[in-house]
């Protein structure tokens, strides 16, 4: 799947709950089904700045796509980051680097999420387009 049918999929999935109490509690089972970093991954440099809770975030080439881990060791956040990974895990880095973020505005997720969670969420979101960009150089060389 794309970028854009992904993102449209989540916006439809989040469309049929009718609060926020019940989007946050998908967000939640999401995050039960993060694929876990790797131990021997879990490093300071993998871990995210700006975040309120402490986050992991490790890519590696498969196939060219960019292959994403990560944990957190806040339930809420882990389920953010595991909706960012079913979005741009498994897809090329260019795709990622071109790719909007609107669907974060259409499901209403950065206006539910407390000032320094959205800021973990930008923080996020900025780790995967940086590490698109250094594997597309690895690509490239």
């Amino acid at each position: 799947m794309t970028i854009k049918e992904i993102q449209e999929e989540i916006v439809e999935e989040f469309s049929m709950f009718d609060d926020w109490m019940e989007r946050y509690e998908y967000i939640i089972e999401l995050g039960k089904s993060l694929p876990m970093i790797d131990q021997e991954n879990k490093l300071d440099e993998n871990l995210i700045k700006g975040c309120q809770s402490r986050v992991w975030l490790y890519s590696e080439l498969e196939n060219d796509t960019i292959k994403f881990s990560a944990d957190s060791d806040a339930i809420l956040t882990k389920g953010i980051v595991a909706l960012l990974l079913r979005v741009y895990s498994h897809q090329k880095p260019e795709n990622i680097l071109n790719a909007n973020t609107d669907f974060i505005d259409e499901i209403g997720l950065k206006e539910h999420l407390s000032p320094t969670r959205a800021n973990g969420l930008v923080s996020m979101i900025k780790h995967i387009k940086m590490y698109a960009i250094g594997q597309q150089i690895k690509l490239a060389n």
